[in-house]
C-alpha cells in the first residue's frame, strides 16, 4: 500500500516545499473545494506525464508498488472519447472447480507474498543492523584517524573529508591483504616527507660544503713538534749548555748581547770575541732553520684552522636562519665548540714550542671531531639529496607519500578492524541466507503467477462486465441505452440506444459520468488484460459525482461504501482506496460508518485548501472534519468560549433563522415578545437582525471550527428562545457536547 504522498513543484503546489499526505491507511478521504489541487494528486498517482511530476514522490510500504487505478476526468476522456470502450476482463462462465483452482492458486500466491514480505522485513532489519555496525566503525575511524591526522595529512585525505563512509571505504581497501606485504614507514619519516611534499612545491637545494681538514691534521702530526732543537754539540761551550739544559735560556739571552763586552746575564766584562764566535757556531744555520720551521708551522696551522672554523660558523649561522634546513644545527654548534677548545689547547702547545724549541710537545688530534663534523654535514647532504630527488620526481613522490600515509593509518586501524569484520561477516551471512530464501520464494511466486495467468486465460471474459453494467443501468433507471460488444474491435464495447443507433455523442454529461463510473468499478474488479485480473491494486477516485443529481449521488456513494467494505474485509484485489471530493454531502454519505461509530482505525481524513494561491494539506487523522452545515453551526456555539463574540452571535442568528423562521415559521415579534425584560428583548432582536439575505440558507458550504470568544448574555438569550418556544429538548440535543463539558 501507499504510506505517504509528497507533492511539490506542480500546478498550485509550492516549488520549494512538499505538501505531504502521510499515514495513509486502507481507506482515505481528502476533501477540498474545486481548484484546490485534488486532480493534481490523482493525476500524479495515475502515473501519466512523469516528467511533469518529477519533484513528487509516492512512498510504498515495504517499497512494493501496486497497480494503481485512478478515476478522474482524464479516465473518462481516455476510455470514452471515441465511443469504443476497451473490454474489462473478469471471471466469466467458469466452472466451480475452475474458480476454486484459481482461488487456491491465488491463496498460495498470497501466502508466498506474505512470507516474502516477512522475509523482506527481516532482511531490512539485518540491513539496518549492518548499516549501524558500519556507521559505528565509520565514526570510530573518523574520530581516531581522520580527525587525528587531518591537519598534517589533509592532502592524502583530500576528497574524503566530507564523508565518513567514503573515508573508511578507502581505509578498508588499504587494510586488505594486497597491502599487508608493503613496507610501512615510521610516522616520523612520513611527517618529514610531508613537510616537504605537502607544503608548496619544493625547489632544489645546494648541498652543503664539507670541511677540508686534512692539512690541519698534517700540521698537528708534523714531526717538528717532537723534534729537540739544540745547538752544535762539538763546540766548547756546548758541553756546559747541554749539561745545564740551558739551550733555550742561552738562545733567548743571545739577543741581549750587544757590541759591548758586558754579559747580559752576570753584567761582567766576560763577552769576548771568542765567546761570540762560540755562540754563533753553537746556534748555527741548522738550528736557526729548524727554529724558524716551528714558527712557520704554527702560523700555517692557525691560519688553516681559523679559515675552516670561520667557514663552518658562517654555514651554521646561515642554516639557523633557514626554516627548511636539513642540518642538525645544534649538533654542529656543539662540535664546533669542542674543536675550538681542542684548537686552543694545541695553540698553547705550539706557543710553548716556539719559546722552548728544545722541548718536545705532542699536539692533541682533532681528527675525530673533524670526522664528526663531516658526518653531521654529510647527513644533512643526504637529506638534501633526498629532497632534490623528490623535487626531480615531485608528482610520483607525492602519490607515494599518500600511499605511505594510508598504509600507516591502515596498519594503525588493524586492531579496530578485526572485531568489525567479524560482526560484518556474521550479519552479511544472515543477509545472504535471507536473500537466497527470498529469491527462491520469488521464483515460486512467479511460477504460481504464471499458472494463474494461464488459468485466467481459459476462464476470463469481457461479457460479464457488459452484463453487470447493463444490469445496474436498468436498476438505476437508465433504460434507453446500454453497453453492447463492438462490431469493429474485438473485446471492446460501444454504447447504443434501444433502436441500435450509437449513443456516446448524444448522452448527457451526467449519463456519461455515471456509466463511466460503473465501467471503472468493473475495471477495479478485473483488468483490461486477461493476464492481470488477479493483480492486487489500489484505487483512487477523484470527484465521481460531478454533474449527477442527488439520487445518483446517493447510488455512487453506496457503491463506494460497498467497495470500502470489501477492502476492510480483505475481499477482492483492492488493498487501498483514496477518495477525493469537493461535495460535502457526498463526503458524508461515502464516509458514513454507522449511527454510533465516529472513528475507524482503518480510515484517515485530510482537507486540501488553497491559501495565497498555494495548495496546503491539513491532516485530521481518524477525525472526520466534514459535517453538515447545521451541525457545524451548533459546534461553534458549543465552543463559544473559544470563539469571538461577533462570530458566535452571527452563528446563533443563523441557527434561529433556519430552525425558527425557515422551518418553524416563527415571526421576529413572536420570538422577541417571549422575553420579559427589555434587555433580553433587545438582545433577542439583535440576534434576529440577520441582514445578509444569503446567510440564512443551508448551501453546500463546508464549515471548519475556528475558535473565538463569546459573552454569556447572548448565550442565555439564545437558550431562552428555545425554552420559551418549548424547544429546549432540541437545544439540549444539539448542545450535548457542550453540556457534557460543563458537567465535567
Amino acid at each position: 500500500m501507499l504510506s505517504s504522498i509528497h507533492i511539490k513543484d506542480v500546478a498550485s503546489f509550492d516549488k520549494s516545499y512538499a505538501e505531504v499526505i502521510s499515514g495513509l491507511k486502507q481507506i482515505n478521504f481528502i476533501y477540498g473545494s474545486n481548484g484546490s489541487g485534488k486532480t493534481t494528486i490523482s493525476n500524479f498517482l495515475s502515473g501519466k506525464e512523469p516528467e511533469k511530476f518529477s519533484a513528487c514522490k509516492a512512498i510504498w510500504s515495504n517499497s512494493t508498488p501496486l497497480k494503481t487505478l485512478v478515476y478522474n476526468k482524464h479516465f473518462r476522456e481516455d476510455n470514452f472519447g471515441d465511443g469504443k470502450i476497451a473490454g474489462v476482463f473478469t471471471l466469466g462462465k467458469a466452472t466451480k472447480d475452475e474458480i476454486n483452482e484459481i482461488e487456491g492458486k491465488k491463496s498460495q500466491l498470497s501466502e508466498l507474498k506474505s512470507e516474502i514480505e516477512k522475509k523482506n522485513e527481516t532482511l531490512q532489519k539485518q540491513n539496518d543492523k549492518l548499516k549501524k555496525e558500519n556507521d559505528k566503525f565509520d565514526k570510530d575511524r573518523w574520530d581516531k584517524v581522520l580527525l587525528k591526522y587531518k591537519d598534517e595529512f589533509k592532502e592524502a585525505f583530500s576528497g574524503l573529508m566530507g564523508s565518513k563512509k567514503d573515508f573508511t571505504k578507502k581505509l578498508k581497501e588499504y587494510c586488505d591483504s594486497k597491502y599487508t606485504e608493503q613496507e610501512v614507514l615510521p610516522i616520523e619519516s612520513i611527517r618529514e616527507k610531508a613537510e616537504t611534499i605537502f607544503s608548496k612545491e619544493p625547489t632544489s637545494i645546494e648541498p652543503l660544503t664539507l670541511p677540508d681538514f686534512q692539512d690541519i691534521i698534517k700540521k698537528e702530526t708534523d714531526p717538528i713538534w717532537q723534534t729537540v732543537i739544540v745547538g752544535k754539540s762539538d763546540i766548547n761551550i756546548a758541553g756546559l749548555i747541554n749539561q745545564l739544559g740551558a739551550n733555550d735560556w742561552v738562545d733567548k739571552g743571545r739577543q741581549y748581547i750587544s757590541e759591548s763586552k758586558i754579559c747580559p746575564f752576570c753584567q761582567q766584562e766576560t763577552i769576548t770575541d771568542d765567546f761570540r764566535k762560540q755562540l754563533e757556531l753553537f746556534f748555527d744555520d741548522s738550528f736557526k732553520t729548524k727554529k724558524a720551521l716551528v714558527s712557520t708551522t704554527k702560523e700555517q696551522y692557525e691560519n688553516l684552522f681559523d679559515n675552516q672554523i670561520a667557514s663552518l660558523n658562517k654555514l651554521l649561522s646561515e642554516e639557523k636562519k633557514n626554516a627548511g634546513t636539513k642540518l642538525n644545527c645544534k649538533l654542529l654548534e656543539t662540535l664546533l665548540q669542542t674543536i675550538e677548545s681542542q684548537f686552543s689547547e694545541n695553540k698553547e702547545h705550539q706557543k710553548n714550542k716556539v719559546e722552548h724549541v728544545s722541548t718536545v710537545y705532542e699536539l692533541r688530534s682533532t681528527e675525530a671531531t673533524w670526522n664528526k663534523i663531516k658526518q653531521c654535514i654529510e647527513k644533512a647532504n643526504e637529506k638534501i639529496n633526498e629532497h632534490n630527488r623528490i623535487v626531480r620526481d615531485f608528482k610520483s613522490e607525492r602519490e607515494q607519500l599518500k600511499k605511505d600515509i594510508w598504509l600507516y593509518v591502515a596498519e594503525e586501524s588493524q586492531t579496530a578492524l578485526k572485531p568489525h569484520k567479524k560482526n560484518v561477516n556474521g550479519i552479511q551471512t544472515s543477509i545472504d541466507s535471507i536473500t537466497k530464501i527470498i529469491s527462491e520464494k520469488k521464483i515460486q511466486a512467479k511460477a504460481l503467477d504464471e499458472e494463474i495467468i494461464e488459468l485466467n486465460k481459459n476462464v476470463t471474459s469481457v461479457q460479464p462486465t457488459v452484463d453487470e453494467i447493463n444490469r445496474r443501468l436498468t436498476a438505476f433507471g437508465f433504460h434507453n441505452f446500454s453497453l453492447v460488444p463492438s462490431p469493429d474491435v474485438k473485446n471492446h464495447y460501444t454504447i447504443k440506444y434501444e433502436d441500435g443507433s450509437l449513443a456516446h455523442k448524444s448522452l448527457s454529461e451526467g449519463e456519461v459520468t455515471f456509466i463511466t463510473f460503473l465501467y471503472f468499478l468493473q475495471l477495479v474488479k478485473g483488468s483490461h488484460s486477461e493476464t492481470e485480473v488477479s493483480d492486487d491494486r489500489i484505487v483512487v477516485i477523484d470527484d465521481p459525482i460531478s454533474s449527477l443529481d442527488s439520487n445518483i449521488l446517493f447510488i455512487v456513494s453506496t457503491l463506494i461504501k460497498r467497495l470500502i467494505r470489501d477492502i476492510k474485509e480483505n475481499s477482492g484485489r483492492t488493498k487501498q482506496l483514496i477518495v477525493l471530493t469537493h461535495n460535502v454531502y457526498f463526503h458524508k454519505e461515502a464516509s458514513f460508518i454507522d449511527g454510533r461509530t465516529k472513528k475507524d482505525n482503518k480510515t484517515n481524513y485530510w482537507i486540501i485548501r488553497k491559501v495565497n494561491k498555494l495548495s496546503k494539506i491539513q491532516a485530521f487523522g481518524m477525525d472526520n472534519p466534514v459535517e453538515s452545515s447545521y451541525e457545524l453551526l451548533w459546534r461553534e456555539v458549543q465552543n463559544w468560549r473559544k470563539n469571538s463574540g461577533a462570530t458566535v452571535q452571527n452563528t446563533m442568528r443563523r441557527i434561529i433563522e433556519n430552525y425558527f423562521k425557515t422551518l418553524g415559521k416563527f415571526g421576529d415579534d413572536d420570538l422577541i415578545n417571549k422575553f420579559e425584560t427589555q434587555e433580553e428583548r433587545d438582545i433577542c432582536r439583535s440576534l434576529l437582525c440577520w441582514l445578509n439575505d444569503g446567510s440564512h440558507c443551508l448551501p453546500d458550504d463546508l464549515f471548519i471550527q475556528t475558535p473565538e470568544d463569546e459573552t454569556q448574555r447572548f448565550l442565555n438569550v439564545f437558550k431562552g428562545i428555545f425554552e420559551h418556544t418549548d424547544n429546549l429538548g432540541h437545544y439540549n440535543m444539539m448542545m450535548r457536547n457542550y453540556e457534557a463539558t460543563e458537567a465535567q
